[in-house]
């Protein structure tokens, strides 16, 4: 889309801002903003783009609905937090086979401003009625840790998103591969930890 829209901008360039909301992301690498004039152009066909070519294609990660069965068996409340549009977040939950399991969500729609940014963070635990100081963020890029942490949450992070080191990654309070692998893992994990607290302080 930024070469459709005759900006020189490399791949290299994008991929190390993939993560922080499109918003910035554009704004960063165009100068535009996407509420306006050529930038709400842009934004506007990359989302046509991305839910014509992209999405049909698009699948959960190995372990993904396995991870969410056991965090909805050990009682663990579950909302997304994510700078995407509302209607993209429906879309790929449901492609994803993953929008029965997950009810509450927050969306773009819902923060003034995006990932690194906290608001989102802090809307999804408004929305959950979740105190920070006992939630978990699970993410996979440095935009998710420092915007949980700026909301006063810890994140579990995942090295799927596919560029970034364990060392960019490094302010989680844990690492894992994929779904799957924290699947596996699960009950020595800080989720397994969470719902046995969780558990204790109900009995």
């Amino acid at each position: 889309m930024l070469r459709e829209f005759d900006f020189d901008v490399s791949y290299e360039q994008v991929r190390p801002l993939v993560g922080m909301g499109g918003d910035k992301l554009v704004q960063s690498l165009t100068g535009l903003d996407v509420e306006v004039g050529r930038g709400k152009e842009l934004a506007a066909r990359r989302a046509d783009v991305f839910l014509r070519d992209y999405l049909p294609s698009l699948s959960a990660f190995p372990g993904a609905h396995e991870l969410i069965q056991l965090l909805h068996a050990d009682g663990l409340r579950l909302v997304i937090a994510t700078s995407a549009k509302e209607d993209e977040l429906e879309a790929l939950l449901e492609q994803a086979g993953l929008s029965a399991l997950i009810k509450e969500k927050t969306s773009s729609d819902d923060a003034e401003e995006s990932k690194p940014d906290p608001d989102i963070i802090q809307a999804a635990l408004k929305r959950g009625k979740l105190d920070p100081t006992q939630s978990l963020m699970l993410g996979d890029t440095p935009y998710d840790i420092e915007a949980a942490a700026r909301a006063g949450v810890g994140t579990v992070a995942l090295r799927c998103g596919g560029w970034w080191s364990d060392q960019a990654l490094a302010g989680a309070v844990a690492i894992y591969d994929d779904p799957r692998a924290l699947a596996t893992g699960y009950a020595d994990s800080p989720f397994g930890a969470a719902a046995v607290s969780a558990k204790s302080a109900r009995n």
